[in-house]
């Protein structure tokens, strides 16, 4: 998993389980933020005048109908405003990583998180192979269970058809990313040996 998003996780671990989300949705109802698709490595030229700002929004519906950006490489940067002031509440960092997660899942895309200038900034993670997959979800997976990941990882304990198990799930992986992606992807990108393999 991307270290910089394992080191946001352990800092506001546990987290947040779907009836926590709801909970806390119940109480504040009109919760929004203000977001905004960056090119990486343009985060000196942020401006929240751009076509591609989302002020006062809910994150879910913004997820859902740009979800596109995300797939062509942009960075989402998330925060909210109080007294025309943008500053990311960090309280509010393990409900929206949730909310993120639980939205996106259906994708099973790995994610990136960071905090930088008063904002968390999510991506997908390119990088990641099936290991790291199962590693970030494991994060989340008492979003829908309420329990922790440990009480059953659902692999299997024998060690071959553990093997045919997560090969599966790499091939369904890369069929997904390389219909996302196209050629940027390279499939079975979690074994290193196989980018410099002789043909």
């Amino acid at each position: 998993m991307d270290q910089l998003t394992a080191i946001l996780i352990e800092k506001y671990s546990p987290m947040w389980t779907n009836k926590q989300v709801w909970e806390y949705e119940q109480i504040h109802e009109e919760i929004k933020f203000d977001a905004l698709y960056v090119q990486p490595g343009n985060n000196k030229e942020i401006s929240w005048k751009s076509k591609l700002a989302y002020p006062n929004s809910n994150i879910r519906d913004i997820l859902i109908g740009t979800f596109d950006y995300l797939l062509d490489g942009y960075e989402l940067w998330i925060t909210n405003s109080k007294n025309n002031q943008r500053k990311l509440d960090t309280s509010l960092i393990p409900y929206l990583m949730a909310v993120i997660v639980d939205t996106m899942i259906d994708e099973e895309i790995c994610l990136k998180f960071r905090e930088e200038q008063d904002c968390l900034v999510i991506s997908i993670d390119t990088q990641a192979d099936v290991i790291d997959c199962k590693e970030f979800f494991e994060e989340f997976y008492h979003l829908a269970t309420g329990f922790n990941f440990d009480v059953n990882t659902g692999i299997p304990e024998d060690e071959t058809e553990a093997e045919i198990y997560l090969t599966r799930l790499q091939e369904e992986f890369d069929e997904k990313m390389k219909a996302n992606l196209g050629d940027r992807y390279l499939p079975g990108n979690n074994d290193p040996d196989s980018i410099h393999a002789k043909e």
